[in-house]
């Protein structure tokens, strides 16, 4: 799990790095994603949400963070921390295989899943979120 989370930071920190010149945070996209699973499927369902979630970090410049958590007391219930550079990231995002397979492999196992939008109060922060687990 550590090594989940330094990959996760170091590729939020060289995306934002690389993109600090091109990519104002107004043109950033970001959500929270809420999904509740059926239970018979919590396993297969982590599974395949783990390697989607590191496929699209490791694959997708514009996708700075797919972050999936669950609930400690209702591990049937995740939220996903969403943010990319882009509305158009967003949407290359949606087409990619990894993310094809993963809607395609979990629709029958999501009991509900909602989409929040949300909007950045300090986006010039963001490089720092993962810097101190060095």
């Amino acid at each position: 799990m550590r090594t989940f989370f330094l990959i996760l930071a170091l590729a939020l920190m060289t995306h934002l790095a690389v993109n600090a010149q091109t990519t104002p945070s107004s043109t950033m996209m970001v959500r929270i994603a809420e999904i509740e699973i059926d239970s018979t499927y919590l396993e297969e369902y982590m599974a395949i949400l783990k390697e989607e979630s590191s496929m699209s970090i490791k694959m997708e410049t514009g996708v700075i963070s797919i972050f999936p958590m669950f609930q400690k007391e209702h591990p049937t219930t995740f939220r996903l921390l969403e943010i990319y550079a882009s509305r158009e990231a967003y949407e290359a995002h949606l087409k990619t295989p990894h993310f094809l397979h993963y809607k395609k492999a979990t629709l029958h196992m999501v009991k509900s899943l909602k989409l929040v939008e949300m909007s950045t109060l300090d986006a010039k922060s963001m490089p720092l979120i993962f810097s101190k687990m060095k």
